[in-house]
Order: structure tokens, then sequence, then C-alpha cells
């Protein structure tokens, strides 16, 4: 996964940088090592509608915020829905949780950003489908080329 990404950011001449660090999945302990903000984290979540089509959703908000899933469901015009199986997401993003980065590279999967993670930081931080490798991303090549739909999606 870290491979396709860099090559994917590359390709798209993205304004990126990446850090090696000792392996960390939590937002606050990762942001320190990083040197970044919690804020500026991309917490990338698999989650999945509680219906018969079990949409498939990668959730991408700040690392300092909350999941709002009755949010997401109305984003996603479900009646609920909850965080995936941690097998699922292996199974679906060939990364362990807390790794997933905020790109998708299936169909299958939705990919929303809550807004207030590029509105409110010029870069972005994010596991890079490893626990001990980071990307720090531009926000704007970040938009250009993941093109994630835009939904507030953070807890109150």
């Amino acid at each position: 996964m870290f491979d396709q990404l860099k090559t994917l950011l590359q390709n798209h001449n993205a304004r990126f940088r990446v850090v090696e660090h000792p392996a960390e999945g939590q937002s606050e302990k990762v942001a320190a090592i990083r040197g970044t903000e919690v804020g500026q984290g991309a917490k990338a979540m698999l989650c999945q509608s509680k219906d018969a089509s079990a949409k498939l959703i990668l959730a991408i908000l700040p690392g300092d915020q909350k999941i709002d899933f009755k949010k997401l469901a109305a984003v996603m015009q479900v009646k609920k829905t909850s965080f995936a199986a941690p097998e699922a997401a292996m199974e679906k993003t060939g990364c362990v949780i807390g790794a997933i980065p905020p790109f998708v590279f299936s169909d299958d999967i939705a990919l929303v950003l809550d807004p207030t993670l590029v509105a409110r930081y010029a870069e972005i931080a994010f596991n890079a489908g490893r626990l001990d490798t980071s990307i720090i991303l531009n926000t704007e090549d970040y938009l250009r080329i993941a093109k994630p739909m835009l939904h507030d999606i953070c807890a109150a």
C-alpha cells in the first residue's frame, strides 16, 4: 500500500513528504511523533451500512474528532452505519486499523471527507498503509487526487 500511495502521489505531482517513525496507530501519539497537530491527522475509518447492501464507506475526519454514525448514514442514504470489522478492513484495504490511508483504490468503497479537516490545515498527515510510516500531504493535492465527497460527519 505504501508503494502504491507514493506512486499515486508522484504521478500526480503532489507536494508531500514521508516520515518514518516507531509504529503507532493512535491519533494523539502519532501526531506527537510526526510533529503535527492531532487535528491535522486524516483519521480514516472503514465503515459499513447495516442493511442488505452492506455498503463500505471510508470516512475521513480530523484526528481530534469523533465520527457521527447517524450523519454518515444520512449522507449515504442508509438507515444505519457502524465500523466495519477489523478483518473486513484488512481484506478490503490491505491495511490494519490505524494504518488505512485516506484514499480508496476500489470502486466498492465510497470516500467521504469531513470538510473541517481540509478547511483547518494546509497539510494533512496520515499513516501510509503502515503504522511506522506517515505521509504529510498538501491539502489541495489531496482533494485533487482523492476526490472525496465532502460532508459533515463529525460528532457535535
